[in-house]
């Protein structure tokens, strides 16, 4: 059978390896810079001035400030602490809320990024940054967004909590189930799909028995990198829709909206395109829908919108909002049905499909 396709490489640098981190010295260098600035979530700001006092006198300062969603006042606040320390390149240390502020300062400045990921978000590997202003979240896909050098050490993911590493690992999943039925799929996306499904799935039943367990954790990472990585190649639809209007839109945590929604999502677009998310059904078993709900169950991630702090009423709204613009999906929808979607992943209803 003759294919026909066009398939892009990332041109970031990928470094992994337990202990890699203690290369990132090397990789300012390699980039030809000398000041860094460290980027933190203030959870991890103890981390990031860690790092700093690691690097020396190549740390130019440290900005902590790092939060959900990437709101537009805090990279204008991390911008003046680079301009105010001369900075000539950002480390982001943490997961996507600094992963995210990072790629918001190079988006605007230009500035080299190096992402060092302690969670399984996997934006680092892709040119796509999300941000929030006035209330709303929106995208923006430039080349010069992606991350000059990633370095994956998974014994900086050995302190992320259970829980945590459970919606995070989720998060990653939804990026390589909704890139298997993408538009413009190519064979190695969707073979880079399954692969971190598979990875992830072995993974995480594993981390929440042994949290320590050093193999568990850098397959976990493995897989997080696979999934973000085919976020990167290909264009998402509905899941990641819905997601970026309950993060934007009512400050809903991103990862476990993520985990509460993919069920829902690729169970919706399972009856479109079964074909296509078979790996989703043969990985987790039954339906694709279904098998997400119960390895979700599994894994003890929550379930509904309503354990998150969405009310009911909110969600006449947010189906309006995440309908308002139109967008590729596998299957057509409207407004009732998102709205219906909605109400099944707010109770936390088990998916047929």
């Amino acid at each position: 059978m003759t294919r026909t396709f066009t398939y892009s490489g990332s041109p970031a640098h990928i470094v992994f390896g337990n202990g890699a981190s203690t290369e990132v010295g090397t990789w300012i260098e390699k980039l030809g810079c000398k000041r860094a600035l460290v980027l933190s979530t203030p959870h991890q700001a103890a981390d990031g001035e860690a790092l700093a006092k690691r690097l020396g006198p190549l740390a130019a300062g440290t900005f902590s400030g790092a939060a959900m969603h990437t709101p537009v006042e805090v990279t204008e606040a991390a911008m003046s602490k680079a301009q105010e320390v001369k900075a000539d390149c950002v480390v982001a240390l943490g997961g996507g809320s600094t992963t995210g502020l990072g790629k918001a300062i190079a988006y605007r400045t230009d500035l080299p990024q190096i992402v060092i990921p302690t969670t399984y978000a996997g934006s680092e590997v892709t040119p796509i940054l999300g941000q929030t202003e006035n209330g709303e979240k929106t995208t923006v896909r430039d080349a010069k967004i992606l991350p000059e050098v990633v370095i994956y050490d998974p014994e900086l993911t050995i302190g992320l909590p259970v829980a945590m590493s459970v919606t995070s690992g989720l998060n990653a999943m939804a990026h390589a189930a909704e890139a298997l039925y993408a538009r413009d799929r190519n064979p190695i996306s969707t073979l880079m799909a399954t692969e971190g499904l598979r990875a992830l799935k072995a993974a995480l039943p594993v981390l929440i028995k042994e949290p320590k367990n050093l193999d568990a954790r850098g397959d976990a990472l493995y897989g997080a990198w696979l999934c973000g990585t085919v976020l990167g190649t290909v264009g998402m639809a509905l899941h990641h829709k819905i997601c970026h209007t309950l993060g934007g839109s009512f400050d809903m945590p991103h990862a476990e909206t993520h985990a509460v929604m993919l069920p829902h999502t690729i169970g919706f677009n399972a009856v479109a395109v079964p074909d296509l998310l078979k790996p989703v059904a043969d990985i987790f078993g039954g339906s694709a829908g279904g098998g997400l709900h119960d390895f979700a169950k599994s894994v003890s991630a929550p379930l509904t919108l309503k354990e998150l702090g969405l009310k009911q009423s909110d969600l006449d709204r947010a189906a309006e909002i995440a309908t308002k613009n139109p967008y590729w999906n596998p299957r057509p929808f409207d407004r009732a049905a998102i709205r219906a979607l909605l109400q099944d992943a707010w109770e936390g209803r088990r998916p047929q499909n």
